[in-house]
């Protein structure tokens, strides 16, 4: 490999001087296996395993480095739980979306059982008919079917306080989550399927090139689907906290603009823009009624607000694509003068991302209607951060050119 390409970034996998460029989907590892949603986890040595001379050995390998990144239980662990107890992870979607019930059916047997349940309740068999349709409403209770290409795999049925519909970002939420849950089902099968392949010494080419072609579609469902929950996660946040607008987006958006005047290169401005939009997701896990009031929390209710970055940071650790995100949303509520938190830091040792983000989000909460006073003009919003310490003088100055 030329020298000029290793520093342009070319991929790890494409240093091999031994790729098999004879099947085609070598073009994919050469190609980042997803941009960087990915990249970051490449190292040297798995290169170079990739890279070896036997072209069998080197299909192992691969097969093995690619469940090892992705396996089933990464896949469910964006959910903030650590094993498959279903009981744990419908407890964990009811609190999301403010629901009464949440229960989780899986196919057994060609039925459809109960396999946890919010309320602890007792197993029994479910029977819905979907129709190709992405949820339905019945018996005061919304359905998502956990559908993969394979069909049905499992339900998610959720049932709210005034037994109506979910509200639209939290039904959205629902079927993302839903849609993650049947990857990592089929994700299982699959992992299953490649222990046993790649530890018969007499597998053939055939049978594994198969596979991995299976295992890299996956991977490419598993990647649009975590991308999806996060982002319909980030609007469900605005929704529980009464946001007239969306929020998290705006900040994201203008978050990206102030990288841009900056000049900050592309993968930067994309990691800031995710942790922009990622920055409150803590607050999912957090009841709707301490955002809706507009009179003085309680010290348990501020406590819980003040602990979302670190539920927010869990969450975010357990997605690969967004690892990088995890320091700017940590150091968000730092502050340029060393009064923020969690750590006092001050001036350049806040991460940048970090000082945009807050910058971004103070600007947005500023000049957006809240239920508890109306949104501040643009013009006085710039006027009391250009005079106030906390923030980052040159950060201020790129939002002032990017809001005027």
């Amino acid at each position: 490999m030329k020298k000029e390409e290793v520093n342009n970034g070319v991929s790890l996998f494409a240093q091999s001087e031994y790729l098999m460029d004879s099947d085609p989907l070598e073009e994919f590892f050469a190609l980042n296996l997803g941009d960087f949603m990915s990249e970051h986890l490449i190292s040297k040595d798995l290169a170079q395993k990739i890279g070896s001379k036997d072209k069998k050995s080197a299909l192992k390998n691969q097969l093995k480095e690619l469940i090892s990144i992705y396996s089933s239980q990464k896949t469910l662990s964006v959910l903030s739980v650590t094993d498959t107890n279903y009981t744990s992870i419908a407890k964990t979607i009811a609190q999301m979306v403010d629901a009464k019930e949440c229960r989780i059916y899986l196919l057994k047997d060609n039925r459809m059982m109960l396999s946890g349940s919010s309320n602890n309740d007792a197993g029994h068999e479910l029977c819905v008919d979907f129709e190709g349709h992405d949820y339905i409403f019945k018996d005061q209770t919304t359905y998502a079917p956990m559908r993969s290409v394979s069909g049905i795999l499992g339900v998610i049925a959720v049932k709210t306080s005034d037994n109506k519909i979910l509200q639209k970002e939290y039904l959205k939420l629902i079927i993302g989550i839903a849609k993650l849950f049947a990857t990592s089902l089929k994700m299982q099968l699959m992992v299953d399927e490649t222990n046993s392949l790649t530890a018969d010494k007499d597998a053939n080419m055939v049978d594994l090139q198969h596979v991995r072609a299976e295992l890299t579609a996956l991977i490419g469902d598993l990647c649009d689907y975590q991308q999806n929950f996060v982002q319909e996660m980030a609007k469900a946040v605005d929704r529980k906290g009464q946001y007239k607008v969306s929020h998290s987006e705006n900040t994201a958006n203008l978050a990206r603009l102030i990288c841009r005047e900056l000049g900050l290169n592309e993968k930067t401005t994309d990691l800031i823009y995710y942790a922009g939009m990622l920055q409150n997701i803590g607050k999912i896990t957090l009841p709707e009624r301490i955002f809706a009031t507009s009179g003085k929390l309680s010290k348990e209710e501020l406590k819980e607000i003040q602990e979302h970055i670190k539920t927010g940071v869990s969450l975010l650790m357990n997605i690969n694509f967004l690892s990088e995100v995890v320091p700017y949303v940590t150091y968000q509520t730092e502050r340029y003068d060393g009064s923020g938190t969690p750590e006092g830091l001050k001036g350049q040792s806040i991460p940048l991302g970090s000082r945009i983000i807050a910058a971004a989000d103070a600007f947005c909460a500023m000049t957006s209607d809240r239920p508890y006073r109306q949104a501040m003009p643009v013009s006085q919003a710039i006027d009391i951060m250009q005079n106030d310490s906390k923030w980052d003088p040159v950060v201020i100055e790129a939002l002032k050119q990017v809001v005027k």
